[in-house]
C-alpha cells in the first residue's frame, strides 16, 4: 500500500512559493530601495552644493548696485583733483579708493599701446597713428571698473587703426601705375 502521507518532491499549486523564492523576492526588493536611497541622497547632496554655489555666487555680486552708484562720485573726485581743486577732497579720493578696493572694486586702466580688449575697454573712436599698433589703445578717456570679474562700466579709449596706404588703393595697397 503507497504511502499516503509523504510530502510530493514538486511543490503544490502554483500560488505557493518556497522560502527561497520569497527571500528572493524580497531581497531584490531590499536592493532596489537601497538602490533609490542612494540615489536620493546624492540628488539631495547635489541640490545641497548648488544652492551653496548660488548663495556664494549672490555674496560675491551683492554690492554691484552699490559700487555702480558710487563710481560717478570716484570720476568727479578724480576730475577735481586733476583741476587742483584739493582742498580735502585728496583725502575723500583715498577713502573712497579703498573702500572701494575693500570691496573687491577694480579699476580697469589699460596702459596706452596695451591691446583693445572688448571683454573690458569700450572703443570710442579709432583713430591712424603711425607710432601704435593697429588695436591697441592710444588713449583713456574714462577708466573702466570691474567688480571681482565681472566688468561693471568697460574703460572708455581711443583705439589705433590700421594706417592707409597713401597714394595705393585700400583693397590691394599697391600704386596705380598706368601702362
Amino acid at each position: 500500500m503507497p504511502d499516503t502521507h509523504s510530502q510530493p518532491d514538486s511543490p503544490g499549486p502554483a500560488g505557493d512559493k518556497t522560502l527561497e523564492v520569497i527571500l528572493g523576492e524580497t531581497q531584490a526588493k531590499l536592493e532596489q530601495q537601497r538602490d533609490a536611497w542612494i540615489r536620493a541622497v546624492a540628488d539631495a547632496e547635489n541640490a545641497r552644493k548648488r544652492a551653496r554655489a548660488d548663495v556664494e555666487a549672490a555674496h560675491k555680486f551683492a554690492v554691484e548696485r552699490f559700487a555702480e552708484g558710487l563710481l560717478p562720485v570716484m570720476d568727479s573726485l578724480e576730475a577735481a583733483l586733476l583741476a587742483k581743486d584739493v582742498s580735502g577732497i585728496e583725502i575723500t579720493f583715498r577713502q573712497l579708493k579703498a573702500a572701494l578696493e575693500k570691496s573687491n572694486v577694480r579699476e580697469i586702466d589699460p596702459a596706452l599701446g596695451e591691446k583693445f580688449d572688448p571683454n573690458r575697454h569700450q572703443a570710442m573712436a579709432a583713430v591712424e597713428q603711425a607710432d601704435a599698433a593697429p588695436n591697441s589703445v592710444v588713449a583713456v578717456m574714462q577708466k573702466g571698473y570691474s567688480l571681482h570679474d565681472r566688468v561693471l562700466r568697460p574703460a572708455l579709449v581711443t583705439v589705433a587703426k590700421a594706417l592707409e596706404n597713401k597714394g595705393g588703393t585700400p583693397i590691394s595697397g599697391s600704386t596705380t601705375e598706368s601702362n
